[in-house]
């Protein structure tokens, strides 16, 4: 699995040597695993807890970070109300903790940092894209990925102090920030970069109204169809 594609592997158990608060509903887990972690940026890892009783839940949850050297993977969480792997990793995992996860997953939907990228997320569909812009930044790339968030609210923003950037947009759609030159309002055309270059793959991660929405945009765009890889991003609790 020299390239990170190909079978998951055995479960590997991984020590929490972090956590982050994202937004008041996500926070950010940071995994140290027990080899190197080899993926791909877009891939996903599957997290199981086990109870005492011997009952299992388990949940595939999106890389946020960059492949690289080390053993570490970050994996950003929503935690949903009624969501029974959220909200006990919200709400019961502190660092230190033991977790059981397998992966890399995944081997369409991936980014090898070879062609230019066109990243387009709604709300916590950035998730595996924000590891597609953290490598291109990582190795120098920027000029090639622009990335598109559009989130309802501040608030409601994964990576704040990474986003915006040269390299990203982020649309608002329900309120903006105090200045923010472009009001409210769902993703359109022209929040798209003007002169997408040719070869451009379009990376689409959302809901699948967001991700029809933008694929639409895209396409109308110049994008050849057969160069838009979509990834629909429902709840994962």
């Amino acid at each position: 699995m020299a390239d990170g594609v190909g079978p998951a592997g055995p479960w590997q158990s991984a020590t929490v040597s972090a956590i982050r608060p994202e937004t008041n509903t996500a926070k950010t887990f940071v995994l140290e695993l027990g080899a190197p972690a080899r993926y791909l940026a877009g891939q996903h890892y599957i997290v199981r807890l086990t109870a005492p009783d011997g009952y299992r839940a388990q949940r595939s949850y999106s890389v946020a970070s960059a492949p690289g050297p080390g053993r570490a993977i970050e994996l950003t969480i929503e935690r949903l109300p009624d969501g029974e792997v959220s909200t006990f990793l919200h709400d019961e995992v502190v660092p230190g903790d033991e977790l059981e996860v397998r992966g890399p997953i995944g081997g369409w939907f991936v980014w090898r940092g070879d062609v230019p990228a066109l990243l387009i997320g709604g709300g916590s569909g950035v998730v595996p894209l924000m590891a597609m812009l953290r490598l291109a930044r990582r190795t120098g790339r920027q000029k090639d990925v622009r990335l598109l968030v559009s989130v309802r609210s501040p608030d409601e923003l994964y990576y704040a102090a990474e986003l915006p950037g040269p390299d990203c947009t982020v649309v608002y759609t329900r309120r903006a920030p105090p200045g923010d030159p472009r009001p409210a309002g769902r993703l359109a055309a022209v929040d798209l970069p003007a002169g997408i270059a040719e070869g451009t793959v379009a990376y689409i991660c959302g809901s699948s109204g967001f991700a029809d929405h933008a694929t639409d945009l895209v396409t109308a765009a110049g994008v050849p169809v057969e160069m838009v890889r979509i990834e629909r991003f429902g709840p994962t609790g």
